[in-house]
């Protein structure tokens, strides 16, 4: 009694024809696909995290938006009192020293006030009468357009 091990015909080929040992020549997207997905999930969770800033609650105005090629200083009053610049809390007498230091064009710097809208309205009059008593003259008030 004998057993045939392989195909005498085929040449120790398999059943389709193929050589067993030959390279495979299609992708396996599946794998890519998955990391792509996860990928994709990461940065939509992370991207709302990315935001930088104080968080505040801007008031409403009809005032148009302004255009312009330099980025202002911006100065961040929350409901707390606390004052801002740029991200950083720096108390209410020191902001005249750190904008002379950080202000490129001088006196001619645009300087933008954020205020909380429930923020102590005297707090953001006190750091405004600062800033423009110290010579600064393009200071702005930001608000949200009416609406939003």
């Amino acid at each position: 009694m004998g057993m045939s091990v392989g195909n005498k015909g085929s040449g120790g080929r398999g059943r389709r024809g193929r050589n067993s040992k030959a390279l495979m020549s299609e992708i396996n997207v599946t794998p890519l696909v998955d990391v792509m997905l996860v990928l994709l999930i990461i940065f939509m969770v992370t991207a709302p995290m990315m935001t930088v800033g104080v968080p505040i609650t801007m008031p409403d105005s009809q005032a148009k938006s302004l255009n312009s090629e330099t980025n202002p200083i911006y100065i961040t009053i929350n409901p707390k009192g606390q004052v801002f610049l740029q991200e950083t809390e720096i108390p209410i007498e020191e902001i005249v020293p750190k904008l002379q230091a950080i202000a490129k064009t001088g006196y001619e710097e645009r300087i933008f006030v954020k205020g909380d809208k429930n923020a102590d309205y005297g707090t953001i009059m006190k750091v405004m009468g600062r800033i423009s008593g110290s010579g600064f003259k393009n200071i702005g008030l930001v608000s949200l357009p009416e609406g939003n």
